[in-house]
């Protein structure tokens, strides 16, 4: 495939464990956007928003994705919030294909369950707060998505779709 593939959806949507599939499937180099970041930043995201705020992350978000839109044969993990920015949406799809894993938000509540490394979850009330985020990205990332693909199914079925798809 020329360009890349983009893989977004909610945390928890396995957009991670199912890009590291596709890559050796396919034979594309696979880049989590959220480590890319961490390596540069000499620090993980939790400790980037403590530091500085979401505002400093989003930025280095965005120039990430200029910096590996400009490259070619890659599948990329966006993270949850990267495609929320209308911006990276637009940047990634001059060279890529955007694919969301739509997954229930009841199973992605599942999976979140005891999971302390998301600082936008870091709240009293964890599940409400993930369901707003929830209900408030999901519209962003289908008007982002240039295919979507049900990620309710095993990583390795959800490979297999996307593969067919594109």
């Amino acid at each position: 495939m020329n360009g890349n593939i983009i893989l977004c959806g909610f945390m928890g949507s396995g957009k991670s464990t199912v890009g590291a599939l596709l890559s050796k499937k396919l034979g594309m180099s696979f880049i989590d956007l959220d480590s890319y970041i961490e390596k540069k930043e000499d620090m993980t995201v939790s400790q980037i928003f403590d530091a500085y705020g979401e505002p400093y992350f989003r930025q280095r978000e965005r120039e990430a994705a200029k910096e590996l839109s400009e490259k070619n044969g890659l599948i990329i993990a966006a993270g949850g919030g990267t495609l929320v920015d209308k911006q990276n949406a637009d940047i990634f799809r001059k060279n890529g294909k955007i694919i969301l894993l739509d997954l229930p938000v009841e199973i992605i509540a599942e999976r979140l369950k005891g999971d302390n490394t998301r600082p936008l979850l870091q709240r009293e009330d964890k599940e409400k707060a993930m369901r707003e985020l929830y209900n408030k990205r999901m519209p962003l990332y289908k008007e982002a998505a240039d295919i979507i693909v049900d990620a309710a199914a095993t990583p390795l079925t959800v490979c297999g779709k996307i593969i067919n798809e594109i």
